[in-house]
């Protein structure tokens, strides 16, 4: 059987889609565990793990009837932050955010938190990020966070050339000869995922379904960690959720064999699968599974 399926998938190779996105250009390979768990069908959204704690937050933060969604009421010279209800102290675990880049402003941070961060500030500042209790991603200029201090651009450095500023953009030799090297961040869409690998003591992010690479690692071990985020707009509306989640235990054999049928299929050919030559009980398994 292995072999007739082989022969069938090698006989209709899928030619590669071209995106206008930046990002798989960006991304990086996946562990198994981490390609299954991005694979896998969600979790319910009732999961505690999707809910903002309704006591550990800023009080300028304001938490829906479902805890699933924060906004930010107006306020001036305030940085505010909210974390999850829950954390987790092993595992790895993928969570969606959902935020507007219209409602983000500056400051505004996601990523994790351990169970002291401050939540509430005076000034416009990054709090996720800001002290030596979390780690956070500023998606405005793509610069990471931690113990108050940038340390580094994610995902990487884009570069483009500009012309100085206040200068025409009609091309001149003045102004050709002050053109210099910039870095561009990259606009940050609406859903952000976020990757903890508590059993690695890493962090990452997937945009536009590429996992974007390791962000922070070393994370301390053992310790319960929380998704949060921080911000200092008004109107701000932060939706949380939580995926899936898998145990430090390799993936099964049976689970890696369909992930790779269906990578190789593409989102494009799911509905090909019931031309498979698999008996119908693996064909109900891949589609139960992905």
């Amino acid at each position: 059987m292995g072999l007739f399926l082989s022969a069938w998938l090698c006989g209709r190779g899928d030619s590669t889609l071209s995106s206008s996105s930046a990002f798989p250009q960006l991304a990086v390979p996946t562990s198994s565990r981490l390609a299954l768990t991005l694979n896998s069908s969600p979790v319910s959204s009732g999961d505690a793990h999707s809910h903002w704690s309704s006591i550990h937050h800023s009080p300028n933060f304001l938490l829906s009837p479902c805890k699933q969604e924060v906004t930010r009421t107006p306020a001036e010279l305030s940085s505010d932050g909210v974390r999850a209800e829950m954390g987790v102290k092993s595992g790895l675990h993928v969570w969606e955010f959902m935020w507007s880049p219209k409602h983000r402003g500056s400051h505004a941070v996601l990523g994790i938190s351990m169970q002291d961060c401050p939540l509430q500030g005076s000034g416009y500042n990054v709090l996720v990020g800001g002290d030596s209790q979390s780690w956070g991603w500023e998606l405005r200029t793509n610069q990471l966070w931690h113990d108050g201090q940038t340390l580094a651009c994610y995902p990487g450095k884009r570069k483009r050339y500009h012309s100085e500023a206040g200068k025409s953009c009609k091309p001149k030799s003045s102004t050709l000869a002050n053109t210099k090297e910039a870095e561009t961040p990259l606009l940050i869409p609406e859903r952000i995922l976020l990757v903890l690998d508590a059993d690695a003591g890493t962090l990452g992010f997937v945009v536009d379904g590429s996992f974007l690479g390791v962000a922070f690692k070393d994370l301390p071990r053992g310790v319960e960690m929380f998704p949060a985020i921080s911000s200092v707009r008004g109107g701000a509306r932060i939706r949380l959720r939580y995926l899936n989640g898998t145990a430090c235990n390799p993936p099964a054999l049976m689970a890696l064999c369909g992930l790779s049928i269906c990578q190789f299929l593409g989102q494009q050919r799911q509905d090909e699968m019931e031309k498979l030559p698999l008996p119908p009980l693996l064909q109900h398994y891949l589609h139960s599974c992905f």
